[in-house]
């Protein structure tokens, strides 16, 4: 495979609308984004024409550069068109995650600033419930727009520190906070992709991962930006759809999550698998959570793809380890450092010796500028001489591969997704009768990890576990729910009176 066609070591001083414009010069035809449900294309010129209109309209709405601009969606080509046009214009596109419940979603938009927020009809329901007190207007269709046709290109213009991104994580507080990304961050995170991967402007991709996520913005939407390159976008992800898209649309690569490999495998195991039709097919990459040996090792064997196992936050605009294409894959580890640096350190960010466990720190142009209005939190993961803190724990070895071994942030990982425990903890005790209480991982084959809790209930409540379901629900979402919940006549404590929750965990074995 030749080296990417896009020179990686220009992108620092590249924003999302210079490279938008150079494609669309360079190959105007050429395609960029497929609709696979109903075969229409989009190329390079197109999705400027887009762009421009798109943009168009948020200025004329009475937007002002570096104005935060929310965006909530569903996969689609319409979907990922709208969020480059927000960057295009000069403005920050803010990700709205559709299944981290009405609490977090009000959180987001009240935090954010977002004046406007772009949306489809079936997301409109879900922010008008998060945020009652909001003006409707703010909230656009994007079916509804009407857009010029033959917009000009915007008069403001950006330069590659501008903002362009901003979107929020979870973190042990429990509180999301909100991480921005400047127009350079971003490309340099689509460039890793580019680069470990080594991706050129013959390969198509397949989306199958949320654009409010990190992985599948970054990862598939940029990186195939990045290396000029085409990028087919389904609605959603589908099992038994999966093959057949990717066999009639001619797709040589796919990022997916752990949970996504183990739906396909019990789909081959209960309904057999046709390998014709893939030989374009160079691999598939996983991410946003540890890829277990035993099932990376069953997918290859059951479909001959190999499985490129990659690691990445959303605070380094995705990926930061990859394993590579050409060389050693050694199963179990994310792999080496692409793009950026990665040490392990020790508690005070000096990096230790091979084969010793430490903290996973990152240095590169794809980390991010800082979080939002949270100059503690940014304090405490930007280390002066510019290392992100992970709160990952791993060790090296002598080849540069790294092997995770823990976490020092209580984060419970489903399928991908990161949900901080206190969370949880929160809505339990939003209960007048729950004393105490503590949101705790199970592993799970099917996601990684699995969310429960452990509750003691006030004596002589007729509270039931049931109620404390829907509390969760109703707070949360159904994904960031307990799906067990342990009624204990005490929770588990250390010397100083703190929950042990791993301890719940051993406990309800």
């Amino acid at each position: 495979m030749s080296e990417p066609v896009f020179d990686l070591q220009s992108l620092q001083g590249q924003t999302v609308r210079g490279l938008i414009d150079h494609w669309a010069g360079e190959k105007p035809d050429d395609v960029y984004l497929v609709d696979p449900n109903s075969s229409t294309e989009t190329s390079f010129l197109q999705l400027q024409k887009r762009c421009r209109a798109l943009s168009k309209y948020l200025h004329d709405a009475g937007l002002t550069t570096g104005e935060t601009v929310g965006y909530a969606f569903h996969n689609g080509v319409d979907a990922a068109v709208a969020i480059l046009a927000i960057m295009y214009g000069g403005y920050t596109a803010t990700a709205i995650n559709l299944v981290s419940g009405k609490q977090t979603i009000s959180h987001v938009l009240n935090h954010s600033a977002a004046r406007l927020v772009l949306c489809q009809e079936k997301t409109l329901p879900l922010l008008t419930e998060a945020a009652p007190e909001k003006d409707k207007n703010e909230f656009l269709l994007l079916s509804a727009l009407n857009l010029a046709d033959d917009a000009a290109e915007p008069d403001d213009a950006i330069n590659a520190q501008d903002d362009a991104l901003l979107m929020y994580t979870s973190g042990t507080t429990g509180v999301p906070k909100g991480v921005v990304h400047t127009h350079a961050s971003l490309l340099a995170g689509g460039g890793n992709a580019v680069l470990a991967h080594q991706l050129t402007e013959r390969d198509r991709g397949l989306c199958v991962l949320p654009l409010y996520h990190i992985n599948g913005l970054c990862v598939t939407l940029l990186g195939s930006l990045v290396s000029g390159s085409s990028l087919v976008v389904p609605d959603r992800f589908s099992v038994s759809a999966f093959w057949g898209t990717i066999r009639r649309n001619q797709c040589s690569w796919f990022s997916v999550v752990p949970t996504q490999i183990s739906y396909l495998l019990q789909e081959a195991e209960n309904n057999g698998h046709d390998p014709s039709g893939l030989e374009v097919l160079r691999f598939g990459r996983s991410a946003s959570a540890p890829l277990s040996p035993d099932v990376q090792t069953a997918f290859e064997e059951r479909f001959n793809v190999p499985i490129i196992e990659t690691m990445g936050l959303t605070e380094t605009a995705a990926q930061i380890l990859s394993n590579p294409i050409d060389g050693t894959r050694k199963i179990g580890s994310p792999g080496i450092a692409f793009g950026n640096e990665v040490i392990i350190a020790d508690d005070h960010q000096n990096e230790v010796s091979h084969g010793r466990e430490g903290e996973v720190l990152v240095r590169g142009h794809n980390v991010m500028k800082l979080y939002r209005n949270n100059d503690e939190a940014t304090t405490a993961s930007l280390t002066p001489n510019k290392w992100l803190r992970t709160g990952d724990l791993g060790r090296m070895d002598d080849e540069g591969y790294v092997f995770i071994t823990g976490r020092l942030k209580e984060l419970i990982i489903k399928g991908g997704e990161n949900i901080a425990p206190r969370e949880i903890d929160e809505a339990l005790y939003s209960h007048p009768d729950v004393v105490e209480a503590a949101a705790f991982p199970r592993e799970c084959k099917q996601y990684g990890q699995k969310v429960e809790a452990g509750v003691m209930i006030r004596v002589g409540s007729d509270l039931n576990v049931e109620q404390l379901y829907k509390i969760c629900e109703d707070r949360l979402g159904k994904f960031k729910s307990p799906e067990v919940i342990h009624v204990l006549p005490e929770l588990p404590k250390g010397p100083s009176g703190k929950i042990q929750r791993l301890k719940i965990a051993d406990m309800t074995a």
